[in-house]
């Protein structure tokens, strides 16, 4: 059975298994996995030509915004949802926040000192915070099936980390930018839960729109207080990437696991996008010259494992 074939078989099975809302579903977390991945590749790309992180994810969203404004400007000629009061809206706009400025920004700041693909395994810790928060917060259970399939993944994760650590020169480095990046984990799992519980009520094209808006103005308005306008004086190289970033990085994946968490719920969807590192320890060789040695690739393939199992359901459930 050729490559091809196998992933037409793939395909079918798991439309076979959960019908095609959760097949359509599957592939949405995984290709916002895959641009949420590469991100970190165009941040690393970019900050050798001498831009802040601040001024970058000033950018970043600044390129972002006509869409969502677009976005927003459709929904709101649209009827608005029954039941949705303005606590709902302010606590949409305090996701976007928290989610895409926090978490965002965090990320930003760790991506100075340690590799992207060491970026995106930590960064990949929330699933498990997602699934902690859901059972302490609200009772959720905790399938056996997911147990499983965190195993899998984090064992895998964990195996990479060591590597790129016992690799690195400088550990005070490496450990300041883990902080910062697992603190962007846990705002991004932050996020997740309370968009799984607006999500249905909100819409999901008029839930982004909203969250992105706010999110940008609290990003532009850090811009405009830290930096001054002649920090906007970068060669077009950065300019390039920082419109890469915004629509491959941010606009499409964005949408993409909104819908992805509609379809799936938010902890599904979570444990579906852990092939985030597997893709990022790809673009990080083939991009950035970043080593690959047999232990990561093992790790990967643990990963992978975990997410090809996080997406089947039993046919009891």
């Amino acid at each position: 059975m050729t490559a091809t074939q196998l992933i037409r078989h793939a395909a079918a099975q798991l439309a076979g298994r959960h019908g095609p809302t959760s097949a359509v579903g599957v592939l949405l977390a995984l290709l916002a996995a895959a641009g949420f991945s590469f991100k970190a590749i165009l941040v690393k790309l970019a900050y050798p030509f001498g831009v802040d992180t601040e001024t970058l994810l000033a950018l970043r969203m600044a390129f972002a915004l006509p869409v969502f404004a677009l976005v927003w400007l459709r929904e709101s000629r649209r009827v608005a949802p029954a039941g949705v009061t303005r606590r709902d809206w302010l606590a949409v706009g305090a996701i976007g926040v928290l989610g895409y400025y926090w978490a965002s920004y965090l990320d930003l700041l760790g991506l100075q000192y340690i590799t992207a693909g060491l970026e995106r395994l930590i960064l990949f810790t929330y699933p498990t915070l997602v699934l902690l928060i859901s059972f302490f917060a609200f009772g959720r259970r905790i399938g056996r099936r997911e147990r499983i399939a965190l195993a899998l993944s984090y064992v895998g994760i964990a195996a990479v980390f060591a590597h790129d650590l016992a690799a690195s020169g400088d550990r005070r480095n490496v450990l300041l930018g883990a902080g910062l990046v697992f603190a962007s984990a846990l705002s991004y799992a932050f996020y997740l839960i309370g968009s799984g519980r607006l999500l249905a009520r909100v819409g999901a094209a008029r839930f982004t729109a909203h969250a992105m808006l706010c999110a940008s103005a609290v990003v532009l308005l850090q811009f405009f207080v830290m930096r001054p306008l002649a920090a906007l004086d970068l060669p077009w190289q950065v300019y390039g990437l920082s419109a890469a970033m915004a629509i491959l990085s941010t606009v499409l994946p964005t949408f993409m696991l909104s819908a992805a968490i509609r379809r799936l719920g938010s902890d599904q969807a979570s444990l579906i996008g852990s092939v985030g590192p597997v893709a990022t320890i790809f673009f990080g060789w083939w991009l950035l010259g970043e080593s690959v040695s047999p232990l990561q690739l093992a790790g990967a393939a643990l990963v992978l494992a975990g997410v090809l199992l996080a997406s089947r359901r039993t046919s009891a459930a």
